[in-house]
């Protein structure tokens, strides 16, 4: 059997998929071409990361298509309720990034609060000429230590982040809609210290939160979760990162509220229109910015490449 893996696999995920006897192809094709791929090759599953979707049109037009899997957490580029009613086995890998995302957004935080990525765009420019200017101008850090990290989302990413946030020290808030709360794992040298989070609303968390950090998908209205109403709850000088979907946030709120200084700086991996985002956002200077690279590790796509392996290999070998 025959395995289109378009955004590509990691050679390890491969060599088990080929090991049971499937031909995996890592070829990439063109999103108007994939209905003739899968056809004319015979594909009977085909993996995808972000870049690919996998709409209705697709799985009506290729009726021996048996399983469609993603290399990752969100499936928005998926119809995947139809798709499970037309039969079509749909997989995801929900644990494997966790950790991955969980750091990056951690290194936006330490980024943002020493204001690395503004200093870096400008020590190769002008860091000759005015370096006591600049070394004036970032000399006002802050600690993330004793500061208050409001969590939206306390899925497997979000209670990762709040792992790393409670080992740096912070408070921790968290918000979620279908959780009352959890216990987090805080590995401290060869001792587990076990934190109970129980989450809050909304409003206390956007009140109370130094820091907000973002994980929840998309929503299914299509309205951002963080725009000017939430802004306005919010303390003045907070800094936030979006690591989940492009939209959580309404992204003219976001520049509006940093250029009215109400947020501070924010970190941004993940925009509205991938992968064409607004050059006002690409540009703004209080922006911290990653091109969807969250789960952009060795370790965790060979952690994707294997989940996504085993569980093919459970549906159709």
């Amino acid at each position: 059997m025959k395995i289109l893996a378009n955004d590509g696999i990691a050679p390890i995920g491969k060599t088990q998929l080929e090991a049971a006897g499937f031909e995996v192809i890592t070829e990439t094709v063109a999103q108007d071409d994939l209905i003739n791929a899968i056809n004319n090759e015979g594909y009977v599953a085909v993996l995808v990361r972000s870049a690919t979707t996998v709409r209705k049109e697709v799985i009506d037009a290729c009726p021996n298509l048996k399983l469609i899997g993603r290399g990752g957490v969100g499936m928005d580029n998926i119809d995947v309720a139809y798709a499970r009613e037309q039969g079509l086995h749909v997989i995801n890998t929900p644990a494997a990034s966790s950790q991955s995302v969980a750091e990056q957004v951690m290194a936006h935080l330490f980024g943002l609060t020493r204001s690395l990525y503004d200093s870096n765009r400008q020590m190769p420019a002008s860091g000759v000429s005015d370096f006591k200017v600049l070394k004036k101008k970032y000399s006002k850090g802050i600690e993330l230590r004793g500061k208050t990290l409001g969590v939206i989302g306390i899925g497997r990413i979000g209670r990762a982040t709040t792992k790393y946030a409670l080992g740096c020290g912070m408070k921790i808030v968290a918000f979620d809609p279908f959780m009352d709360g959890a216990t987090i794992d805080v590995q401290v040298a060869d001792q587990t210290v076990n934190v109970d989070i129980t989450t809050t609303s909304m409003e206390e968390l956007l009140s109370k939160s130094d820091f907000i950090t973002i994980h929840i998908p998309a929503q299914a209205d299509g309205k951002p979760v963080i725009g000017n109403d939430e802004f306005e709850k919010m303390k003045n000088g907070v800094m936030l990162v979006n690591a989940a979907r492009g939209g959580v946030i309404d992204e003219d709120a976001l520049l509006n509220n940093l250029d009215n200084g109400k947020v501070a700086a924010a970190a941004l991996d993940v925009y509205v229109n991938e992968p064409t985002p607004r050059e006002d956002i690409m540009k703004h200077p209080n922006l911290s910015l990653t091109p969807h690279t969250g789960a952009a590790t060795l370790e965790a796509q060979d952690r994707i490449g294997e989940e996504l392996a085993s569980q093919i290999k459970e549906l159709l070998g």
